[in-house]
């Protein structure tokens, strides 16, 4: 059962990941409009080197809560979750990848498939809903950012997923054991940061005010 201090980690974790806009650097708007949620999205980063820490389940409940939390169409909450924090279990699947894309262990810094992080959350989608992937693509964006509020890194993941939803990973997703219609979606790995990768431009361009 969830402790009270988990559940005090959630409440704090989704209040700080809570979705408030977006912008294209790390600096506050011109305005000077800022708030703890919009540093935290204009600071987060995808993580790709990772220090040995271990992630509590207690933090990764919070973070979860969090996710779970994100808006979704008619509250269908059309995703399931499954949480891999097993070395074991992600060196098993990332020896079978290598199997069949050997050049990729040869990498600098190579750890495992999944950019290396210790810890890697399966989000699978319901395609019986039409907007199930959306809703699974919020349910991200609350994980995300809630890992970052606590400083834990992140990045999503989809080349992993093609692996395992191929003949040579399918013993992994059945290990992942979704329910019945539910499709393996994306991953994301997480993991306490061991870079600080800069932030890349975006195009504010591409946002445009209808009068």
């Amino acid at each position: 059962m969830t402790s009270k201090l988990s559940l005090m980690a959630a409440a704090i974790a989704c209040l700080l990941a809570a979705s408030a806009c977006s912008t294209k650097t790390e600096e506050p708007q011109q305005d000077g409009i800022t708030s703890p949620a919009i540093e935290t999205m204009l600071q987060r980063r995808s993580i790709r080197a990772y220090k040995s820490t271990h992630v509590s389940r207690d933090t990764l409940e919070a973070i979860l809560n969090c996710g779970i939390n994100a808006p979704n169409g008619m509250n269908r909450q059309s995703w399931e979750i499954r949480v891999v924090d097993n070395a074991e279990a992600i060196a098993e699947v990332t020896k079978a990848f290598l199997s069949g894309n050997p050049a990729q262990g040869e990498q600098l810094g190579f750890v495992n498939m999944f950019r290396n992080a210790p810890v890697v959350i399966f989000i699978a989608n319901d395609p019986s809903y039409g907007m199930s992937q959306i809703d699974c693509g919020l349910l991200g964006g609350n994980i995300v950012n809630a890992a970052q509020s606590l400083g834990i890194g992140s990045c999503c993941l989809g080349g992993p997923v093609q692996f395992i939803k191929s003949p040579a990973g399918k013993f992994f997703l059945d290990k992942l054991a979704f329910s019945e219609g539910y499709e393996l979606l994306y991953a994301i790995g997480v993991g306490y940061p061991d870079e600080t990768p800069g932030a890349k431009p975006r195009d504010d361009s591409k946002i445009k005010y209808i009068d």
